[in-house]
């Protein structure tokens, strides 16, 4: 992003580059040991998705083995890593040991 600013005492413009923070994704990883009702229950619970993109993101995880859950500033996107990692087994499979996986990496564009 580039601003343009007037100094008072000159008046001449100068132009300084600032730069945001730059964006980070969730990427939710897929497995065999979670049920798509568990992937959807848990992205409307901790991403306030609704049901609709909520299964869309089970499709692809299941489809394309990752999904980009959210995009947003690195410490948000840790924590909802960290969400993911604690939101636990799930219940309607016997060999679900734990929760799902998910990393964080720069948001493509970035």
């Amino acid at each position: 992003m580039t601003v343009t600013t007037t100094a008072p005492a000159t008046g001449t413009e100068t132009e300084t580059q600032e730069t945001l923070g730059s964006l980070w994704s969730v990427v939710l990883l897929d497995d065999d040991d979670h049920t798509y009702e568990y992937v959807i229950e848990m992205l409307c619970k901790l991403f306030l998705c609704s049901e609709a993109q909520a299964f869309r993101h089970a499709v692809e995880v299941d489809t394309l083995g990752r999904t980009v859950v959210l995009t947003c500033e690195k410490e948000q996107a840790e924590f909802g890593r960290d969400q993911i990692h604690a939101y636990g087994a799930d219940w309607r499979m016997t060999r679900s040991k734990g929760s799902m996986s998910a990393i964080v990496e720069p948001a493509a564009g970035e």
